[in-house]
């Protein structure tokens, strides 16, 4: 008998070989074993204390920074949506929760009309507040880090646990409690200073402009692609390596941003990844300097 025989009962959503390419920005992958959506926290983490303990578990956002391999994912991959984790309440004080769904840019957006300052750069992040909290998001100075009190998860186990932002552990792009595994984030609390809603969306408005004329965010692409090596900018390494606009089957660093990878058409998931590890060898022996993959690559190639 196989695990998908055997599952716990759920009151949301449970979707035998689903595929995951329509989940994720770049549009490419294979199928999920197993989705699930669950329909609230209580209905994750039953599901978790029931599921046999040693079958995979892996959590995907929005898609906005996840490359799914083409021989999809094994095991359950749990993806997190609806009003249930998508809320997003001012509690006062110049705090605002938000759950693991509510994209970064809606966050931002309500802090503004809450009068909370401080989380601008929001607008600018692609994504979920789940995965700001997994990787310390930011942008054009500010990372979830500097307003993050506290988060919520729910572990492989079935327990909620709450973190607060020391206990998080958090550098450039990283959480050490999320890099040590087993845990799915549900929400976070911000905290800002007060502020005029005016000037707040003022802010917004010039970072949204800056994306617009110097990122393709119209592409099928995943955001930044590598992650910056200290004293060094990776899109600047990447067009002095001669990628910038440089074809690859239907993969291609953007033109527009050489950061940004991007699908032109009819890429395959092995085309992208392909075309990042042909980059970062070349980068390497140009220049001795090695990139790390920012995007997260999921699956079975």
């Amino acid at each position: 008998m196989s695990w998908r025989d055997n599952l716990p009962k759920v009151r949301g959503k449970l979707l035998r070989d689903e595929p995951l390419a329509p989940f994720t920005w770049f549009r490419v992958g294979g199928p999920a074993d197993l989705l699930f959506l669950p329909q609230d926290e209580d209905d994750l983490a039953d599901f978790l204390r029931g599921l046999d303990a040693g079958v995979p578990v892996t959590v995907l956002g929005v898609g906005s920074n996840t490359l799914v391999r083409d021989g999809g994912v094994e095991g359950v991959v749990i993806r997190l949506a609806g009003r249930a984790f998508g809320r997003i309440e001012p509690r006062g004080d110049n705090r605002i929760y938000a759950g693991a769904a509510a994209l970064d840019a809606l966050v931002a957006r309500e802090a503004a009309k809450a009068g909370i300052a401080g989380l601008e750069f929001y607008r600018g992040v692609p994504g979920s507040i789940g995965g700001a909290a997994m990787m310390n998001a930011g942008c054009y100075g500010a990372e979830t880090k500097d307003v993050l009190v506290e988060a919520y998860a729910v572990t492989r186990a079935g327990e909620r646990k709450t973190f607060s932002n020391a206990e998080m552990g958090f550098s450039y792009r990283k959480s050490t409690k999320a890099a040590e595994g087993g845990l799915i984030f549900t929400g976070a609390l911000f905290e800002g200073k007060p502020d005029d809603p005016t000037a707040v969306e003022a802010r917004m408005a010039e970072i949204t402009a800056r994306r617009e004329t110097t990122q393709p965010i119209r592409e099928k692409t995943g955001g930044s692609t590598f992650k910056n090596p200290p004293g060094h900018s990776s899109w600047k390494l990447v067009d002095e390596a001669g990628w910038r606009g440089k074809p690859f089957g239907g993969a291609m660093f953007s033109p527009l941003h050489s950061n940004f990878l991007i699908n032109t058409g009819e890429a395959t998931a092995a085309d992208l990844e392909g075309l990042g590890e042909a980059v970062r060898a070349d980068v390497k022996a140009k220049t001795g300097i090695e990139l790390e993959w920012e995007i997260k690559r999921i699956g079975r190639p």
